[in-house]
């Protein structure tokens, strides 16, 4: 028996979420059964998306989320011991697996063979993960960027706004990026966009968005939603492209957010707008997922990681979030 520690979702969220919503508990792992394996967490992520799941989710469970682990225990011939796996098992330090299931939304997967060994296992829940995934496919699929146009990404000094950014660059596109302090925006320009701005601090974000786009967006990255993607579509081509990846400037709302209606907008634009979530993919992540290792070991992609210590610390780190205290990847280290 190994005992664990896992985080319940105990309180819905009022506003913003507090560490009294969460609550630790303890507990013995049971005995596996035939094609289950037992996996010590090393690395568990937190991410905006949680905030607007949550929602829809009764109190009571283990709260949502994606780890990096490591099998320690196998009734599992696919799985040996020692294996390194991705899985949404939620805010646990271990977890029992099951890797028969069927459940095409709590897809196990390995880390792959040839992942190199001087880059970090917390990659796997970043730019090589679920983040990566969503940058690479949610910009390529949706927004097609062809060489010379301008993709915006909001939200670019996240996990996922600071990979779109690079791979408009490699695709020969000009990319601009707002983020919400100057030290994020010295960091965006560090990574090679053409432009960024800190968007608590322009006077106007017509202005901003006038000037570090003079020429129009062509292809919008939205992390951000409400007025200012309202904001932006007004700065949209003829025929662009908009690909909604969240809504971060809303999941803490207590009402559901107003503002003008875009559909004229859109319409005399010609626009195609399109939500995605990135698991409608999945077949194409381990493709996806070389690709980033290759561009990273190129010094085509580079990254951060805001790194919280200690499995207590997880309500800190996911709060932490939504105040902007992450520049990149926001993981918390077993």
């Amino acid at each position: 028996m190994v005992k664990s520690k896992r985080f319940i979702f105990a309180r819905q969220f009022d506003g913003a979420p507090k560490e009294s919503d969460f609550q630790l508990v303890e507990e013995e792992t049971p005995e596996l059964k035939d094609g289950e394996i037992l996996v010590e967490s090393l690395f568990n992520s937190v991410d905006p998306y949680m905030r607007a799941y949550t929602r829809q989710l009764p109190t009571g469970i283990t709260m949502i989320g994606e780890g990096c682990g490591r099998v320690i225990e196998s009734k599992s011939s696919d799985f040996p011991v020692g294996t390194v796996i991705m899985g949404r098992y939620g805010w646990c330090t271990h977890t029992v697996l099951d890797t028969k299931s069927k459940d095409p939304m709590n897809v196990i997967r390995k880390a792959p063979a040839d992942y190199p060994k001087d880059l970090p296992q917390s990659l796997l829940l970043g730019a090589v993960g679920m983040p990566g995934m969503t940058a690479l496919l949610g910009l390529t699929k949706l927004c097609e960027p062809k060489e010379g146009e301008t993709v915006f990404v909001n939200g670019a000094a996240g996990a996922v706004g600071s990979i779109v950014g690079q791979i408009a660059k490699i695709k020969g596109c000009r990319a601009v990026g707002s983020a919400g302090s100057d030290a994020k925006v010295a960091w965006l320009k560090e990574l090679g966009f053409d432009a960024a701005f800190n968007y608590k601090t322009v006077s106007s974000l017509d202005a901003a968005l006038k000037e570090a786009a003079p020429n129009g967006i062509d292809c919008y990255f939205d992390n951000v939603g409400a007025d200012f993607s309202s904001t932006v579509l007004n700065h949209m081509n003829l025929f662009g492209r908009m690909a909604i990846c969240g809504s971060i400037s809303t999941y803490n709302d207590k009402e559901p957010a107003k503002g003008p209606y875009p559909f004229v907008t859109i319409l005399f634009k010609q626009m195609t707008v399109t939500g995605f979530i990135v698991t409608r993919w999945m077949n194409e992540w381990p493709k996806g997922m070389t690709q980033m290792v290759q561009w990273i070991k190129a010094g085509k992609i580079k990254y951060r990681e805001h790194v919280t210590e200690g499995f207590e610390n997880m309500p800190k780190a996911f709060i932490g979030m939504f105040v902007g205290e992450n520049t990149g990847k926001a993981v918390v280290k077993l």
